[in-house]
């Protein structure tokens, strides 16, 4: 059995009225411990996290509520959840996405796959600003979505800038590289163009947060979402690959990119970018500076 802690074990079977019958282990990202669990015949997926910040696991359910609420593509339902208390970490029950077994023609799944994100990008209504209806975490760090009518606004201050911030107090870059940054923020308006339409992000999207799920279809998890201009989310799936060709080619059939997002894909891989530094250091920070360069 995959060790779940013993509070959290005892509060699970209080809530399912039985004992766990097995779990065993799953893989809960780069930040938390995760199990699939077994009670009554039932299959679920359990992830904790004993230095979740107060409402880290409300936010994903919130993020995956919101996409649910597309129905453009699929993700996994959420059951139960719980801030830290005591000695039991916080902790988030889901559906359990059983894989496939057989082996899965991938250039088809990233057909579906692109053809869902286009329809996903989409699902906003008349009205809609960039931002979201409440903050949010991306990893482990806060991500705030107020309200803005203003892309290169709300990139400048709310993402590029909050991530800025946090890596000066926390030493994560050199005078240079936060200089360096800084000028490219300045230039925002003059690098972007004059194009407000917001669309619904998943916000996090790369290879480790899709999953392949039955019949062959796409599953989203562990989501950052906020409405944003929808090319920073074909970037980030861009800056560490793991995606088949299909899903660009069937993205675009749905809904063509702009004939200059080449130009700006290095200018929105800053923001994930920054994020990483703040999470992990090391060689991000020269991802990013060679990120910001063709721009300053």
């Amino acid at each position: 059995m995959t060790t779940i802690p013993a509070p959290l074990r005892q509060r699970l079977t209080e809530g399912f009225g039985a004992p766990l019958e097995r779990s065993w282990h799953a893989t809960g990202g780069s930040i938390n411990q995760a199990a699939a669990i077994e009670v009554g015949g039932e299959r679920f997926f359990l992830k904790w996290n004993r230095d979740a910040p107060r409402g880290f696991f409300a936010a994903e359910v919130h993020g995956l509520q919101t996409l649910r609420a597309a129905d453009a593509i699929r993700v996994p339902d959420t059951l139960e959840w719980e801030d830290q208390d005591g000695d039991c970490p916080a902790w988030l029950l889901m559906e359990l996405i059983e894989t496939p077994a057989a082996r899965v023609d991938r250039q088809a799944f990233g057909r579906q796959l692109g053809e869902q994100l286009a329809a996903l990008h989409q699902s906003v209504s008349p009205g809609d600003t960039f931002g979201l209806d409440r903050d949010n975490f991306i990893g482990a760090l806060p991500q705030a979505n107020p309200s803005a009518t203003s892309w290169v606004a709300f990139l400048r201050d709310h993402r590029i800038g909050a991530q800025l911030d946090l890596a000066r107090e926390r030493g994560a870059l050199r005078p240079d590289a936060i200089a360096q940054v800084e000028r490219l923020m300045a230039r925002l308006p003059d690098l972007l163009p004059d194009d407000d339409t917001p669309a619904l992000l998943h916000g996090d999207l790369w290879s480790g947060n899709y999953m392949i799920g039955p019949g062959g279809a796409p599953v989203l998890i562990d989501p950052a979402v906020y409405r944003g201009h929808r090319e920073i989310e074909l970037a980030f799936t861009e800056l560490f690959g793991g995606f088949p060709a299909s899903m660009y080619e069937a993205y675009e059939a749905v809904w063509p990119l702009d004939p200059g997002y080449p130009e700006r894909r290095l200018l929105y891989q800053v923001y994930p970018l920054l994020v990483h530094v703040n999470l992990f250091g090391g060689s991000y920070v020269k991802e990013l500076k060679r990120a910001v360069a063709p721009y300053i």
